[in-house]
């Protein structure tokens, strides 16, 4: 809603508040949405910080249900920052988490945060073979905005 420093500071005073009350469970989650909140008001330090923390909380509690989307997240801002190589790196591995776990929603989401990249470097044709077999292993929920998403990058890819 363009009230970037607001939310952030929403953010952290949450956190902040979760943390005083010594619960654990969903720290991997929370922190992971601070680094995306500082991705998006360009503060990579910050970003990269936060999903550092949130590694070490899901290794630590063996959280791993969020773990291919902490990798994307990481993809994302180091793809902001201009270092492809790396985000390639995080991309691939959120990839390869979400299949080891066999979680299709975040294998999508990395394979569409790879593939616009992938895209934008001009490299179309192996976005597309990256991103195709996983939209069309679903079979419903057509109207989610993640599958939204990929149609459209997936369509767009397909007229260049």
């Amino acid at each position: 809603m363009g009230q970037m420093q607001e939310g952030i500071a929403t953010l952290e005073e949450g956190f902040a508040d979760h943390r005083r009350t010594g619960q654990v469970f969903f720290t991997p989650f929370a922190v992971s949405l601070q680094a995306d909140a500082y991705r998006r008001a360009g503060r990579t330090a910050d970003a990269l910080a936060r999903l550092a923390e949130a590694v070490a909380a899901a290794n630590a509690q063996r959280e791993r249900w969020f773990e291919a989307e902490i990798h994307r997240l990481r993809g994302e801002v180091l793809r902001d920052a201009g270092d492809h190589t790396a985000a390639e790196v995080s991309f691939r591995t959120a990839i390869d988490t979400a299949r080891h776990q066999n979680a299709k929603l975040w294998e999508l989401r990395a394979s569409v945060s790879f593939a616009q990249m992938l895209q934008d470097q001009g490299k179309r044709t192996e976005a597309r073979d990256l991103l195709a077999p996983v939209y069309d292993w679903f079979t419903e929920g057509f109207d989610t905005p993640d599958l939204i998403e990929a149609k459209a990058l997936l369509d767009d890819l397909n007229r260049g």
